[in-house]
């Protein structure tokens, strides 16, 4: 049977794992169209913090919530045709297993600070320029750094530990019982020696953390695993379905844009805000406030990389305000009604503005973490309407400020595609980025989860990388404002002194 034989009858599942949500969505193989999608939970997850600087979450959670989504796409989708299934997943986490593959902490998740001090160390002991050459990122505070951590202050678990799986390596896991990882994935761990070519033994041996707790390597697009009788069962999907792709959650979001050549740019704004750009050298930034990566699609034959700048508090932002500010007059304002608000604000908010970095250590600050901060508050001038777009400003700002670093390594983007989704969905912030940046947004019909879905088609080979996109279609196209821009530079300006106030 062809692919497009197997196309007419058949549907994609996609799953993106996130901090916020677990989302499911399954695509139609035939014409790429998505047919179903879901959320769990409604109301954001949420993110323990034992101490100051710690996010944690129990992995037991994410799959409760791939099994409710799950669910809830079959009242409209028939999930007995589903041929494959993709992973995506929220990055830089930490999850152990014991020998028996049971989970001994709950997962230290990508805004966690913890490891900070850890990786500095080792990138002063190691030497920047080793690091830099080989990792082409300092240990900083990802994956590999979190383990240091738990080695050096949780010596019994450290004990225990069998194997470390990143987030969605664990939900591959439940689907499968195969605990195994990826090349990219090892990379966004800062596992992965890019000169080398494999795991850096370099680091694991500094860190005294075992090789052998690193699980098998497969590729981002193949065959990873079949689903198991008792993961079937809870999601009523088909026994012995593939699991043919999985990437983490912002090489998936390119991926889901169709951003796979060097010079493409992908963004997004949901938890953290994230601009990835595509390219055939591995780049890296000296103090890595911009990090690089292996891209899903990299090859030796033929390299891509993915360069990212995040801002952790994006969406995050929007959602403490609704859910801590928006009281009396403003409670139970949906976020589209929080759009339409704030842009009954003036551009510039009138001179309030706002910080948008509570959500742990900032790599675009070189790990610092100021918190939040809101600046020249006026009791008799401002309003709700103020506070919310001063907020989605903040966060275009702090973006901007990510960007102004990735020029610096020849990242200069003059068109970005994004989903129509999260806080693109608000007509204020495109154009506010778009304005600030300088660069033409394309915004389409796609989320992570779809995203997942068309990587199972590549990795099933039901499509290549040319028919996987045959849905994507473009929602809308928002273009800088010369009428805007005036404003928002003046505004960035106070925006950028509030910065340096805050960091002096």
């Amino acid at each position: 049977m062809g692919p497009e034989e197997a196309a007419v009858s058949g549907i994609l599942l996609g799953y993106d794992v996130g901090s916020s949500s677990i989302k499911a969505a399954v695509l139609d193989i035939a014409s790429g169209a998505c047919l179903a999608s879901a959320v769990s939970p409604k109301r954001e997850l949420e993110i323990q913090a034992p101490q100051p600087g710690w996010a944690e979450q129990d992995p037991a959670v994410w799959w409760e919530h791939v099994v409710r989504a799950t669910r809830e796409l079959a009242s409209e989708a028939d999930l007995s045709a589903v041929q494959a299934l993709g992973v995506s997943y929220q990055m830089h986490g930490l999850v152990c297993l014991d020998k028996g593959l049971r989970v001994l902490r709950p997962a230290i998740i990508w805004c966690d600070s913890r490891a900070v001090a850890v990786g500095e160390r080792a990138f002063t002991e190691l030497g920047q320029e080793r690091c830099l050459g080989q990792l082409l990122n300092s240990p900083g505070n990802f994956t590999a750094s979190k383990l240091a951590w738990v080695k050096e202050n949780e010596p019994a678990i450290f004990a225990r530990i069998h194997r470390i799986l990143l987030p969605g390596d664990y939900v591959a896991f439940k689907l499968t019982g195969e605990a195994c990882t990826t090349t990219s994935g090892l990379s966004e761990a800062i596992l992965w020696d890019f000169r080398q070519g494999g795991p850096a033994n370099f680091l694991l041996e500094h860190y005294g953390i075992p090789a052998d707790m690193i699980p098998p390597l497969k590729p981002n697009f193949a065959d990873q695993g079949r689903v198991s009788a008792g993961a079937a069962a809870e999601l009523g999907i088909p026994t012995g379905v593939r699991v043919t792709y999985r990437a983490g959650d912002q090489p998936n979001n390119a991926l889901s844009l169709n951003v796979l050549e060097p010079g493409e740019i992908a963004a997004t704004a949901g938890t953290s805000g994230v601009v990835y750009g595509v390219g055939d050298r591995a780049t890296y930034d000296p103090a890595s406030r911009v990090n690089t990566f292996v891209h899903v699609n990299h090859a030796p034959a033929r390299p891509r990389y993915g360069t990212l700048l995040c801002v952790n508090g994006t969406a995050i932002l929007n959602s403490w305000l609704r859910h801590n500010a928006m009281r009396g007059k403003g409670a139970g304002l949906s976020y589209e009604e929080m759009n339409e608000l704030a842009a009954q604000a003036p551009p510039g908010a009138d001179g309030l503005t706002i910080l948008p970095y509570g959500n742990g250590a900032e790599r675009t600050l070189e790990n610092r973490d100021p918190g939040a901060s809101m600046h020249g508050l006026s009791f008799t001038r401002h309003g709700q309407a103020h506070l919310l777009r001063a907020a989605q400003e903040g966060i275009v700002f702090a973006l901007r400020h990510g960007l102004e670093i990735m020029a610096g390594i020849g990242i200069r983007p003059a068109r970005v595609r994004a989903g129509h989704a999260n806080l693109f969905l608000s007509p204020l912030f495109a154009e506010a980025f778009a304005t600030a940046s300088g660069a033409a947004v394309e915004l389409y019909n796609t989320d992570g989860a779809q995203g997942a879905a068309r990587g199972a088609g590549i990795g099933a080979g039901l499509y290549t990388p040319t028919t996987a996109f045959a849905g994507l279609k473009t929602v809308r196209v928002v273009e800088p404002s010369a009428r805007l821009r005036g404003a928002y530079e003046e505004a960035y300006g106070r925006w950028q002194a509030a910065l340096q106030r805050e960091l002096a």
